[in-house]
């Protein structure tokens, strides 16, 4: 059946138009033909947006990784599954197939179970870009334990407030990481969180980076000894259609990280399906996403989405600029890789070091690009197509969230026609619709607004774990019976969507998500400040980089600025990691405020981007002396 597979924009439109009437029946097809169930589901469909309620194959039974691992066995069993690549390029690549992950995952189910974890539990993985990362992922989906992976570049503030928030009873960790020169002390950093994590039991322990580290009688224990008394038998526990896969942490624009969470079986046939469209994949490719597991682009498109298919993976440990820029383009030639998808920010990194790198290398075997993270600006986008595609790779431009489990709006490569800096066509099943400050659906195409989604989709997240209102509060309450990105788009003359950015108080850096107001927070415990606000500015390489304005509670006192820059710059590396860290810190007298106290940040913008020309009628302010204070002295 074509459903699954689709080859030309014709086929596109007609495949839409049927997912878009017949939702139910579409994708209870595609559930049907591509994907192992143990007990098939009662009904395809039931939601409700103002609960907000979504339950996809109710009734269904099954077992996400008997259709990643045990399908494949028969007819794929010596096939790569995953294609490890380390840090080091001295370092061999390790070919992990499909009966090798068999045997290891059952092997960590098994240590999982040994050491009291059930059906439900939940397990914290912060691991770095190792097997042991997929492994351990795939050892919980076996037994119906729910795993929350962690950046391992969080600090142990942030571990331990996603720990604690989803109550997990055991820490999956290493000794430490590899990330370029540098290696981290991953198991110092567990340490410190577990100070205030009562509820974790246990820590198990891979070696990575075979550092000295302290092992705490009773709680923490070698992983590798376990692993090899474990057998390598291991009946996958049987799941329903809407049981919680994982949980997942997205910064929220106010306050604590929402744990996201993702089902078994609507997840699993999104990105089974998704994944293999969006890639043209094919059963010889070898693809490549440079994302971390730690992010949802690394659940769906490292892990899940291409296991459904059969698919090799490649999983890479390193940077892109270690040992030299050329590393991405040695590892595309060594493996001949056929799909390479990864952020604007990665590229503009690569493009600002020029073409030499890329010159060495035989890039002939690639015949997909991808992009993730952020929308790709223009010269990033041509640089890529020109050299690194030679304009015959397609590039996927894809726009999606940690909520929606999957990508959305997307070119599909060969099929639809590209635009530079437009993430084009709804993917199928996907009913977009830009709304406007009213309210009010805005028709017709050559308009902008914001872009929300007014039907279900198979992979979208049922609720933040723990705070259903926070849920329907953030997603559901802005626009009645529609899903509310929090991103604005807008819709050219053709029908093709452009992302243009968040319209909340979230700034994408480096393609990460950072909240201001957690970062705020971080700044504001420092003993010098009174208050603070973080805006974004635009930078070459990031896309957005952070502008910190801190009014000083001893403005005119004469402490060293750059020390106190340096120092809360270290308090937000400590409270939330070094990914928040500040490029620019200007000490103000004060901030723009209304009448009612809300700092005017969309002045603060402005500045922070040297667009001082229209600032609005400034004179309604509470303070508006400050503006041009801030103006005089910005950095």
């Amino acid at each position: 059946m074509s459903n699954y597979h689709i080859k030309h924009l014709e086929e596109y439109y007609q495949v839409y138009r049927k997912s878009i009437r017949e939702p139910e029946n579409f994708w209870e097809e595609v559930a049907e033909e591509h994907f192992m169930w143990r007990k098939k589901w009662d009904k395809v469909l039931s939601w409700d947006f103002s609960k907000p309620e979504v339950k996809w194959f109710e009734g269904a039974q099954l077992n996400i990784t008997e259709n990643c691992i045990d399908r494949h066995l028969t007819t794929r069993g010596d096939k790569t599954a995953i294609l490890f690549e380390p840090n080091s390029a001295d370092e061999p690549a390790q070919h992990i197939t499909y009966k090798d992950l068999y045997k290891r995952v059952n092997k960590f189910a098994n240590v999982l179970k040994a050491q009291g974890i059930t059906k439900g539990d939940r397990v914290c993985i912060y691991l770095p870009m190792i097997p042991e990362l997929a492994v351990s992922v795939l050892a919980c989906a076996r037994i119906g334990a729910i795993h929350s992976v962690v950046f391992a570049g969080f600090s142990s503030s942030a571990l331990a407030t996603r720990i604690n928030d989803s109550d997990c009873k055991m820490v999956i960790t290493s000794d430490g990481s590899y990330r370029g020169a540098k290696s981290i002390d991953l198991k110092g950093i567990v340490d410190d969180a577990l100070e205030d994590c009562p509820g974790v039991e246990s820590v198990l322990v891979a070696k990575r980076i075979h550092s000295e580290v302290v092992m705490k009688e009773g709680r923490d224990l070698w992983l590798q000894p376990l692993l090899d008394e474990a057998s390598e038998d291991c009946r996958a526990e049987v799941m329903n259609a809407e049981d919680p896969l994982f949980i997942l942490y997205t910064s929220g624009s106010t306050g604590k990280p929402k744990g996201m969470v993702h089902t078994t079986a609507g997840y699993m046939v999104y990105t089974a399906y998704t994944f293999k469209n969006v890639f043209q994949y094919r059963e010889e490719d070898i693809y490549w996403c440079t994302a971390d597991v730690g992010w949802i682009t690394g659940h769906s498109y490292i892990v899940y989405g291409p296991l459904a298919n059969g698919a090799t993976s490649v999983m890479f440990e390193g940077v892109p600029s270690f040992p030299d820029f050329g590393r991405f383009w040695e590892i595309v030639e060594k493996h001949k890789v056929t799909q390479f998808y990864t952020a604007p920010t990665a590229i503009r990194a690569l493009a600002k070091e020029g073409v030499g790198y890329l010159e060495k290398y035989d890039l002939s075997s690639v015949k997909v690009l991808g992009t993730v993270g952020e929308p790709i600006n223009e010269e990033a986008w041509h640089w890529y197509d020109d050299n690194v595609g030679k304009k015959k790779a397609p590039i996927v431009d894809t726009w999606w969230q940690t909520e929606t489990g999957g990508i959305m709006i997307t070119p599909i490569p060969f099929v639809t026609p590209t635009k530079p800096t437009y993430a084009t066509l709804p993917f199928i099943g996907i009913q977009p619709a830009l709304m406007d400050e009213n309210g009010q659906e805005i028709k017709g195409n050559q308009v902008d607004g914001r872009l929300c989604i007014k039907f279900p989709w198979p992979s979208m997240a049922r609720t933040i774990w723990g705070d259903h209102q926070r849920y329907k509060d953030t997603y559901f309450s802005a626009y009645e019976n529609k899903y509310f990105t929090g991103d604005g788009a807008l819709r050219d003359e053709v029908g093709y969507y452009r992302i243009t950015g968040r319209v909340d108080d979230v700034i994408i850096v480096s393609g990460h998500n950072l909240g201001t107001a957690p970062i705020e927070d971080a700044i504001n415990e420092h003993p010098a400040v009174s208050e603070s606000a973080i805006v974004g500015f635009p930078h070459d390489i990031k896309g957005n980089a952070l502008y910190g304005y801190v009014t000083l509670k001893e403005f005119g006192e004469t402490r060293d600025h750059n020390n106190l820059r340096k120092e809360i710059n270290q308090v937000i590396t400590e409270q939330i990691g070094p990914i928040a860290k500040l490029d620019k810190i200007q000490f103000t007298a004060g901030l723009p405020k209304t009448r009612s106290g809300k700092i005017m940040r969309r002045i603060l913008r402005k500045i922070a981007s040297k667009d001082t020309s229209n600032l609005g009628d400034t004179s309604t302010l509470l303070n508006p002396e400050v503006v041009q204070d801030i103006i005089d002295n910005a950095l």
